[in-house]
This record gives C-alpha cells, structure tokens and sequence, in this order.
C-alpha cells in the first residue's frame, strides 16, 4: 500500500506502508544507530514520534525479544529504506 510522509513546507515523500493502515500526525525525530532497531521500535521516550531511521538496512539480523525494553511498540511510525 501507497504511505506518504508530508512535512510541514509541503514537501511530499511517496513510500510504501508496511503495519497499521492509518493516518499519523506527529513529530519526526531520527536515529543514527545500526543496530538496536527492536530497542527504538519499544522505547517509551518515542511515544508521540515518527522515527527515521539513517542507517539503511533494517532488519538484517533478526530481532532477540530479551532486548526490547518494553511490551509494545511505541513510536507513531517508523521510516527507513530497506526492511
């Protein structure tokens, strides 16, 4: 399915949506880690957020459940390039 991230000057960025078929409001923040995607996808500090994540690749080496840091997802989406 067709998403599109809009920002706030009219800028328009078409992707593909991968989860939850809704429409999000929020801020964009971002994260440089290459690793630790499971840790940010749960981490309570991105209620609210849309997270863009710089590295790349996402997804790569599977993802261990001892390592996210709570039961549920928090952030309100979750941009990279290759999943």
């Amino acid at each position: 399915m067709k998403a599109y991230l809009i920002l706030e000057d009219g800028s328009m960025y078409e992707g593909k949506s991968v989860g939850a078929d809704k429409n999000v409001v929020s801020e964009i923040v971002f994260n440089t880690s290459m690793t630790g995607y499971l840790e940010v996808l749960t981490d309570p500090s991105y209620a609210g957020q849309a997270v863009v994540m710089t590295y790349p690749l996402i997804g790569n080496y599977g993802v261990c459940y001892d390592d996210k840091e709570s039961k549920r997802p928090w952030v309100d989406a979750f941009s990279k390039r290759i999943i």
